[in-house]
């Protein structure tokens, strides 16, 4: 204990702020992080491929520089930027400053929340399908 509160008072202000929002946002309490972000957003998000595959760099290495991430793709420095922006405002990538250095982190929260919302229950389905197909094939064998 005595070491985590000697590391808190050696960050500098904007570097602990930086980090309570970080872990803020990353909370499980619903109310508080995601339902204020849409669904949609995170479908406009993913609806671009130049986006999933900035998202897949992050998965692959999280804590990413602009210049980090810059360096897999053939667009501008503007344009990564964009993209980003937008990442961000659907909280699928949230954003920690240490020093002058801006990292950015992927988010699975909103992508698991669709799964949960959108394909799970459709999974689920089709399993009990898969399950009873199975267990008529195996009935009607034994006849």
């Amino acid at each position: 204990m005595a070491d985590d509160h000697s590391a808190r008072h050696s960050m500098s202000a904007a570097d602990a702020k930086a980090a309570e929002y970080f872990f803020r946002s990353l909370t499980c309490n619903q109310l508080v992080a995601y339902n204020s972000y849409g669904v949609d957003k995170v479908f406009k998000a993913l609806a671009d491929p130049s986006r999933r595959k900035l998202l897949d760099q992050l998965h692959a290495e999280n804590g990413q520089t602009l210049s980090e991430l810059c360096e897999h793709l053939d667009m501008t420095r503007q344009a990564v930027t964009k993209h980003l922006v937008l990442l961000e405002a659907a909280n699928v990538v949230t954003t920690v400053w240490r020093g002058r250095e801006k990292l950015h982190y992927f988010n699975p929260v909103p992508l698991h929340e669709i799964y949960d919302r959108w394909i799970k229950k459709y999974e689920r389905r089709r399993l009990r399908a898969l399950s009873d197909l199975k267990k008529g094939l195996e009935a009607s064998k034994g006849k």
